[in-house]
């Protein structure tokens, strides 16, 4: 093992130990092994932390309790080993929920907000919130730039391509690519084999 091995495993032991004795007391709920990598901003009291999560730099964890006179009950789950490149923005007013296993790329968006323009003598950014639920399934992988909007839920064993802007439900097992985004494979059980979907 060179020098260069061992300090990154030292590094990784100092993250280690620093959210366990630092931010560990504040979370609403943090199992065991997780690292917390300098964060831009987090809002504990209303996040889960399994085990085994790992968050990289300038992670953008937060609730949103109050805004424009109304106030929320935020939650944001995430479940056993899962592992979060640089420079996530997720943004939570009602509940978002990341399951097991799951893995996110660089600069990715999840939002369960929606800044609405229903009174046009009012800028967007002062208008009461619209929020709507997000579920990213268990074992899923979400590539970099792309963006997960209000009420979005992902199946299983799902595939995000990168820049993608996904919005809707989407079933297990399937590669989701575009903007918007559009189911480009499914995986066929029956011949355990993806393939690909009509363009249409």
């Amino acid at each position: 093992m060179n020098i260069y091995t061992k300090l990154i495993q030292l590094r990784l032991l100092y993250y280690k130990l620093k959210t366990l004795i630092w931010y560990k007391p504040f979370f609403k709920n943090c199992g065991s092994n997780n690292r917390i990598i300098k964060p831009l901003l987090l809002t504990p009291q209303c996040v889960i932390l399994r085990s085994n999560i790992f968050l990289r730099d300038n992670c953008r964890l937060e609730g949103v309790f109050s805004y424009a006179g109304v106030n929320y009950d935020p939650l944001i789950t995430l479940n056993d080993n899962i592992s979060i490149e640089q420079n996530l923005h997720l943004t939570c007013a009602n509940k978002i929920t990341i399951g097991a296993n799951t893995a996110i790329a660089a600069n990715v968006t999840i939002t369960d907000i929606n800044h609405p323009y229903a009174d046009i003598s009012l800028p967007p950014e002062k208008q009461v919130l619209q929020v709507s639920e997000v579920i990213i399934g268990g074992s899923c992988k979400i590539y970099n730039n792309a963006v997960l909007l209000p009420g979005t839920i992902l199946g299983k064993h799902n595939i995000v391509g990168a820049n993608s802007v996904v919005s809707g439900v989407f079933p297990d097992y399937c590669v989701i690519a575009g903007t918007p985004a559009k189911i480009i494979k499914l995986y066929n059980e029956r011949t355990g084999k993806w393939e690909k979907t009509e363009t249409d």
